[in-house]
Formats: structure tokens, C-alpha cells, sequence
């Protein structure tokens, strides 16, 4: 009887040693990740994408939220929308496309 409790308690503790170990790995990978990728200039894009809006401010707001979100913005004014599909897909509360 001692020696099945003592058999299960050391099967929890591995597998809470291995859990820990896996998510210290996953978090190191994720970190790495990060810093390779870079963050365009979500300014300059918005800008030269919403040149001929007629509310600009409006069109900043919207095209730089989408643009730190997605890190990408299509070029052009208008449309284009396939280069950058995370850009294309967001969409406000009401279901409308949220970036210009």
C-alpha cells in the first residue's frame, strides 16, 4: 500500500517537473521569436495610406491600431487587402472591417 502511494506521489512530482521545464522552454522560444521580428513604422504607412481619407484622424486611429496589431499595413490607399490578411480580417464590434 506504501509503496503505491509512494510510486503515484513520484508520477505527479515528474510530471509537474516536466510541465515546468516544457513551459521554460516554450517562453525562451517565444522571446527568441519576438526579437527577430520587426516592427514596421505604423506612422509612415498610415500615412501614406490614409493621404486621400476625407477624416484623417479617423483613419490614423483606425489604420494604426490595425497596424500595431497586425504589423503590416497594404500599400496603396485603398484595397490591396491580400498582402496583409490579419490587416484584412479585423473587424469592429457592429461586424464592419475596422482598417482603411
Amino acid at each position: 500500500m506504501a509503496f503505491s502511494k509512494l510510486l503515484v506521489a513520484s508520477l505527479l512530482a515528474s510530471l509537474l517537473l516536466l510541465h515546468l521545464v516544457d513551459a521554460t522552454d516554450q517562453s525562451a522560444y517565444a522571446q527568441t521569436q519576438g526579437s527577430l521580428l520587426q516592427r514596421i513604422d505604423c506612422k509612415g504607412a498610415c500615412r501614406a495610406r490614409c493621404r486621400l481619407s476625407s477624416r484623417q484622424k479617423m483613419c490614423h486611429r483606425a489604420c494604426g491600431t490595425c497596424c500595431s496589431r497586425c504589423n503590416c499595413v497594404p500599400p496603396g490607399t485603398a484595397g490591396n487587402e491580400d498582402v496583409c490578411p490579419c490587416y484584412a480580417t479585423l473587424t469592429t464590434h457592429g461586424g464592419r472591417h475596422k482598417c482603411p
